[in-house]
């Protein structure tokens, strides 16, 4: 049985009494006998789009919220899916004022690749005993992404180590490898996760991804499974692109072409540039017109990375194949309007059936924004994270994996 936390933002003030916050619900659709006596309540959808196979809940049973939790409530003037999500990328943040240091991490000894990783650590008298989060950027971001920064700085404040790792090639690293990077390299994640576990004998760990990176962590702690080491005790995904063939179709429907079209100009910019770097590896040659990320998957990502085709990446790179073995404390945040996430109703049964997975939809929020309605009066922190963070997604992250893995040494 898996936590199923429905998050449903308010709709006008009839529709308040519908409001309900947290559920469990069994995978089948069933519900606890310990559950079954609590109220059964319909969820309100209001303007989520019905075209989408997922995206209405059944009716939910009611529970009260984890300590960690607080509903997300959008913006009023920002409720549309595309709305949160360009607003949100473009949205002025404080900049980030934490010292840090970077590190080169080997994680390919075979082709001598290395990422770029910017640390944040707190006195070395504590830093064993600290949560280290490890931070995983999305498609063509890097560890300077806004949100990036933002869950640094919470997660910061709250005396946590953080690690921004930058995937191969991104962060200003197209000389440190000599491959191109893609949704499968979750063993990169974990080369990383285990270098700094040994350099600073980390007793804590946990790793936290957005979009792309939401599924290279899952997939990571489903391929770890059983045999994940005993420092690694939770991870997160935000927006996760977990059912990578559907969500790179969805890219290409019209009212996503925006997306589409900024995507694939940053992939082939990256792409001629590692071919003017490694002239003996890669060429555009027999590559034909791309106007889809379907079509770049399946010509040059799979071409140069091992795979038959875009089907078959999509299929061995999603971790939706590996959610159901993941055994540590895992959260899932997922809006049902983002504009291109596309959860399967197979992939969200699976998340449902995991008992250590915690799986929070929200009717609003776009793709990796949630920007949200703050308190109009300062109120106290909940969990060393202000409640007045206008990033939802952000702050529910860090509360999560304080609540869920903390501090060792009592702060």
């Amino acid at each position: 049985m898996c936590r199923h936390v429905a998050d449903n933002s308010p709709i006008g003030a009839a529709n308040s009494q519908l409001r309900f916050d947290a559920t469990i619900r069994h995978a089948d659709g069933g519900y606890s006998s310990a559950a079954e006596r609590l109220t059964v309540a319909q969820d309100v959808v209001g303007s989520i789009p019905t075209s989408r196979p997922n995206s209405r809940f059944s009716p939910e049973i009611s529970e009260p919220n984890p300590d960690w939790f607080l509903p997300f409530e959008p913006l009023p003037w920002l409720r549309g899916g595309h709305a949160q999500t360009l607003v949100g990328n473009y949205w002025r943040r404080k900049p980030l004022m934490v010292s840090s240091e970077d590190e080169a991490v080997e994680v390919d000894p075979a082709t001598g690749s290395r990422v770029r990783c910017v640390c944040h650590w707190q006195p070395e008298t504590v830093r064993p005993d600290r949560l280290t989060i490890l931070l995983v950027h999305g498609l063509e971001g890097s560890s300077e992404s806004q949100y990036i920064g933002g869950i640094t700085a919470l997660a910061w404040n709250a005396g946590c180590n953080v690690i921004r790792m930058n995937m191969r090639n991104c962060g200003g690293t197209d000389t440190w490898t000599p491959t191109l990077y893609h949704s499968g390299l979750s063993a990169d994640v974990g080369m990383v996760l285990h270098h700094f576990a040994r350099r600073y004998a980390l007793q804590r760990v946990a790793m936290a991804g957005y979009s792309m990176g939401g599924n290279l962590v899952l997939k990571l702690a489903g391929e770890l499974g059983a045999d994940t080491p005993p420092w690694l005790l939770a991870a997160v995904g935000v927006s996760p692109a977990i059912d990578l063939a559907e969500s790179a179709d969805a890219l290409h429907e019209p009212s996503n072409r925006i997306y589409e079209r900024h995507f694939l100009r940053n992939l082939m910019r990256r792409f001629r540039r590692k071919a003017e770097l490694f002239p003996d590896l890669y060429s555009s040659a027999g590559i034909g017109p791309i106007k889809t990320i379907r079509e770049f998957d399946d010509q040059i990502t799979a071409r140069y990375s091992g795979f038959t085709g875009a089907d078959d990446y999509y299929y061995r790179a999603a971790a939706a194949r590996v959610v159901s073995r993941i055994a540590i404390p895992a959260l899932v945040i997922h809006a049902l309007d983002d504009p291109f996430i596309r959860l399967t109703p197979q992939s969200r049964a699976a998340l449902l059936a995991n008992p250590v997975i915690t799986l929070v939809e929200t009717n609003h929020g776009g793709h990796c924004a949630f920007l949200a309605k703050t308190p109009s009066a300062p109120e106290p922190d909940l969990l060393s994270v202000p409640k007045d963070c206008r990033h939802w997604a952000e702050a529910t992250l860090v509360r999560f994996l304080l609540a869920t893995a903390g501090h060792t040494d009592g702060s």
